[in-house]
């Protein structure tokens, strides 16, 4: 119950006192320190009626505390309240919601992608180093690292603890949508923990800003792909969409994801997300109509110009009925060090009836793999022949 609330509360007070303090670290130390006496005294006094309104009051009195100890920095104290003037009754209408202020903040473009998914993951999610560090198979050392570097880039170069200005909201949305929808993807290969935190930073999003559609596609997309996550692993091997046990998708969030979907749709949204979203809705409809889907593809191609966009198009042109229209895409692309490229190309190849070169393509997958998974898979394929 305890880490439950955590983590729910964990990006809101961080929020709050980056805003208030105006220094990420300061601001996460006062956290934790209002997280542990939490931990100390909740147990025995109860969870307050509102949890984020007294870990704010708290974090904030430690934080002024910890200020006025530190001579050196006693000027500062002259630019925040007295203790006596912080909020004496945990009103949770006092406390101004600022996530979405720490949301572009940590997906500023000053900063490297690496920084800003490390920063997000760290501030909204309130993930530890080591979890983070372990989602990405780096060191802790060498997350903790990035974290510093992307602290002290926003420090030094000024990056603001605000919502940009109407004339630069469009790219910046796009940047903090990408920096989620990187987080799904890394997710949806095969660590769960972060498909979770991807949807759950989704749903903050979304609850900030609720009438940006593109934000409603996105997680409608990641709640449907997260419905599947159980079905597209048996122990160890892969399963393909039209392998996998459907008894196994979670029904309930499919529906909820439609729900987002259609909320996406009702607010205009015809962009790259909201297109992916559809895609991801009708694969899970009990008769796919390939046709159709091939069609959204296409619209994601004209939208996004991806040549990985290209390769789905050619697979669902492939589901469609025709694989040798599909292969004529597929070696017209240049993504020859992409493992789904190979591993797409030979299983056309198998379906045209050439063995050899299928074979050999699949042996080039296998040589990009890097996952167990992805290996057995592959493996299994060549073994086939």
């Amino acid at each position: 119950m305890l880490e439950e609330v955590f983590r729910d509360e964990w990006g809101r007070v961080l929020a709050s006192l980056v805003g208030y303090l105006g220094d990420f670290d300061r601001a996460e130390d006062a956290a934790q320190e209002a997280f542990a006496v939490a931990a100390q005294n909740w147990p025995a006094s109860g969870v307050p009626a509102n949890p984020g309104a007294w870990l704010v009051t708290t974090a904030r009195h430690r934080a002024i505390d910890r200020i006025r100890r530190e001579h050196t920095l006693a000027e500062k104290i002259h630019l925040l309240p007295a203790p006596d003037a912080v909020m004496d009754e945990f009103d949770d209408t006092v406390i101004k919601d600022e996530r979405l202020e720490l949301i572009f903040t940590c997906c500023h473009p000053a900063l490297p992608l690496e920084g800003q998914v490390a920063l997000t993951l760290r501030a909204l999610g309130g993930l530890e180093t080591a979890e983070i560090a372990r989602a990405f198979l780096v060191s802790e050392e060498t997350m903790k690292r990035r974290l510093t570097r992307a602290k002290n880039k926003i420090r030094s170069t000024g990056i603001p603890f605000a919502v940009p200005g109407a004339q630069l909201l469009p790219e910046r949305i796009d940047a903090v949508l990408a920096v989620i929808y990187l987080i799904c993807n890394e997710g949806y290969r095969d660590r769960v923990g972060l498909g979770a935190e991807a949807v759950r930073l989704g749903r903050v999003l979304v609850a900030l800003m609720p009438d940006e559609p593109e934000a409603h596609g996105l997680l409608a997309l990641m709640m449907i792909h997260d419905a599947r996550r159980r079905a597209r692993f048996s122990g160890e091997d892969l399963v393909l969409l039209g392998d996998q046990d459907r008894s196994l998708w979670d029904t309930r969030r499919i529906g909820e994801g439609r729900v987002v979907l259609d909320r996406a749709l009702a607010l205009g949204g015809r962009g790259a997300y909201v297109v992916q979203a559809l895609i991801a809705s009708m694969q899970t409809r009990e008769r796919i109509d390939w046709p159709r889907v091939a069609a959204l593809y296409r619209r994601l191609v004209e939208l996004t110009g991806s040549p990985v966009v290209e390769l789905n198009h050619a697979v669902a042109v492939c589901q469609a009925g025709d694989p040798a229209a599909a292969l004529r895409i597929v070696d017209g692309l240049d993504l020859d060090g992409y493992l789904y490229f190979h591993s797409t190309r030979g299983e056309l190849l198998r379906r045209l009836g050439r063995d050899a070169d299928a074979r050999d393509a699949y042996r080039r997958a296998l040589e990009l793999a890097t996952s167990t998974p992805e290996r057995r898979f592959l493996t299994r394929r060549i073994e086939e022949f």
